[in-house]
This record gives C-alpha cells, sequence and structure tokens, in this order.
C-alpha cells in the first residue's frame, strides 16, 4: 500500500451512489428483525445505507472514524477487528470492504482481503448475504471461500469517481448451508474457482452495477447478537504512555530536545556557509519585532529552468535544466505570508 493509505489505515470508503445501488438488491421483508455486521465500518456511511433496517453492528481501529460511526450504527467496538468476537452463524448480512493490503507477520503475508474473508465469514448464518466490495484484480485471492461457502454469486464493476480509481468490485452472494457444502463435488469448486480468476483478470469488462437491480437477494431474519472486544484498549494506553516511568527514561533517547547552537562564528561566513545553514534548518526561528515579528522557515527545492532556442532551419529545440535553491517561507504576526526564492 502506499504511503498514502497507510496513513489512513486503508480506508478506501464506498461512494453513497454505489451503496444506494447495491442496497436495491437486497430484500428486507416485513417487519422482521435482521442483524448485520462490518468488521471495517469507517465512518459508517455506506454501512448505514446498505443494512438498513437492520440492526448494524460495526468494528474500526481509528478512534475518530469510530465515532462517526457511532452517530449511525446501534453499537460500535472502536479496535482491531481481529481481537473481536461474536457468535458463529448469528449475523443476516456481513458487508466486507476491508483494507487493500497484504498483512505483516511471519507467515505467508497474505491479502487482507482474503485474511479479513476467511475470518468473518463464519459470522455469517446459512442463507445469509455477504456484499464484498475488494479491487477487482485482487478477487481471486478470496476464490477458495467463495467457491465453497457461497453460492449464487454475482459481480459487477463500480464505476463511480473513488470506486473506478481504486478498481473497485462488488460481489454479492448467499452463504451456502453445510448440507449444500456436503452436496459439494471438488469439479464444482474448482470450476467456481476458475469462474472467479477468470473475472478478477478480466474485471474491466464486468457488467457495470446497475441502477435497476437484475437479481434480488432475500436477507434471513436475525435477532440481536453479542459482540465483545478482548483486545488492549489502544486510545487508553496511548493518552497513559507518557505518563509512565518508562516512557520518561526512554524519551530522553528516543525524543532528545533540539540542538541549540549559540555565539558568532569566528570568521565571517561567505554564501556557501549561509545556504547550508539555511536548508539545514539552523536559521529557521522566530524574528523582528512589531509589525516586522516574523517566523521564518528555510528549506531546499529543487527547480526547473526552462528555454527554448531556434535553428536557422526553423527548427525550435527546447532545453530544460534542473537545479537546486533555496526557499525561505516568512509568516507574519499580522498573517500575512511571503515565500523567496
Amino acid at each position: 500500500m502506499r504511503p498514502a493509505g497507510k496513513q489512513k489505515l486503508g480506508y478506501f470508503p464506498l461512494p453513497r451512489r454505489e451503496a444506494e445501488r447495491i442496497r436495491l438488491f437486497l430484500a428486507f421483508l416485513g417487519s422482521t428483525t435482521y442483524s448485520a455486521i462490518d468488521p471495517c465500518i469507517g465512518d459508517g456511511g455506506a454501512f448505514a445505507i446498505i443494512a438498513e433496517p437492520a440492526r448494524r453492528y460495526g468494528i474500526e481501529l481509528d478512534a475518530y472514524r469510530a465515532e462517526q460511526a457511532r452517530s449511525v450504527t446501534h453499537e460500535v467496538i472502536q479496535g482491531d477487528a481481529f481481537n473481536a468476537h461474536s457468535p458463529v452463524e448469528s449475523y443476516s448480512l456481513l458487508y466486507l470492504n476491508p483494507p487493500y493490503d497484504f498483512e505483516c507477520g511471519d507467515g505467508h503475508n497474505r491479502r487482507m482481503e482474503q485474511v479479513f474473508l476467511e475470518q468473518f465469514y463464519r459470522w455469517l448464518k446459512p442463507g445469509g448475504v455477504l456484499v464484498l466490495v475488494v479491487p477487482g484484480d485482487r478477487l481471486y485471492v478470496c476464490d477458495h471461500v467463495l467457491a465453497t461457502h457461497f453460492k449464487n454469486k454475482r459481480a459487477y464493476r463500480l464505476t463511480e469517481g473513488d470506486s473506478e480509481k481504486y478498481k473497485q468490485v462488488v460481489l454479492v452472494a448467499v452463504r451456502r448451508t453445510r448440507r449444500e457444502r456436503e452436496q459439494l463435488r471438488d469439479s464444482d469448486v474448482s470450476r467456481a474457482r476458475h469462474l472467479l480468476g477468470e473475472m478478477s483478470r478480466g474485471w474491466k469488462t464486468l457488467p457495470p452495477l446497475p441502477d435497476h437491480p437484475d437479481a434480488e437477494y432475500p436477507v434471513p431474519e436475525g435477532g440481536p447478537v453479542q459482540l465483545v472486544y478482548r483486545g488492549l484498549p489502544l486510545d487508553e494506553i496511548e493518552d497513559l504512555l507518557p505518563k509512565s516511568a518508562a516512557y520518561r527514561q526512554a524519551s530522553r533517547i528516543l525524543f532528545p530536545p533540539p540542538p541549540q547552537t549559540t555565539g558568532r562564528p569566528l570568521t565571517p561566513l561567505h554564501a556557501g556557509h549561509v545556504a547550508i545553514l539555511a536548508v539545514s534548518s539552523m536559521l529557521d526561528g522566530v524574528f523582528g519585532s512589531g509589525e516586522s515579528l516574523h517566523v521564518a522557515a528555510w528549506k531546499s527545492i529543487k527547480v526547473t529552468d526552462r528555454s527554448e532556442e531556434v535553428e536557422p532551419d526553423g527548427t525550435i529545440i527546447q532545453r530544460e535544466r534542473e537545479r537546486f535553491t533555496n526557499e525561505l517561507t516568512l509568516v507574519f504576526a499580522s498573517g500575512k505570508t511571503a515565500i523567496l526564492h
């Protein structure tokens, strides 16, 4: 995953319009109660649309997004999804849009799409509906679970802005009963895995998710479910950590105070010395007084000089030359800013 993706913990939310289209495929009949789970709920926006009117349960690692999800979800756990526990075969609907990344560990470092599906499909009751959103070219990593445990599978390409950017597809399926799995032949599973592999390789040719559904997936009833968290309270630990004696001792080594250099040089500095001091942040600081009070920050940047030359025969030659220069950013107490090169 790219650094930007890691910063947001692999969070690639489903656009609202796509969620509204998916919702049309699901049939919640009458006033029966339902239960739905999203192990990567994010801010809960897409899940609230897809799982309405079910009782919704969610898990989210990021504290801020978990707080957002609580406003649209009946029960949200903030923490690692793999430290959450719930009875197997208890949910009517599983919506799964997992992080698009590889796991980091001592094992095979599998794709997270596969890891999340293998972990949480067991929570879905037989006859329950799976809504799986993954990059199209990664659909094949889920082929074993999908071929063995799910039937009536349909896959569609998502076309909204961010969905297209992240190559998202949605697969809707129904979990098989134990008897249906026992009646499967090896050839049936192999054929289904081969088909999923073909879908993954040719995901760009999948039909777009339609505005009017071409299939209906009845969601089975399901009452309230117990969802508990047995992991460490990460946010509480982070808040208490600076108060511990061990942290105070280690912080002297891990976070030493920045060196302070004072005094005048023995000999005058030439331009090269000043440039080195500037881009090494040793000339940064607060200067001036009154209206001239300002913060100064230096950095080195690369610029490209472009020029054109015209040959006698009329040929135009364009030349580019890259060089480094110093940039000074000034922020004055009045709010005025300036950038000098």
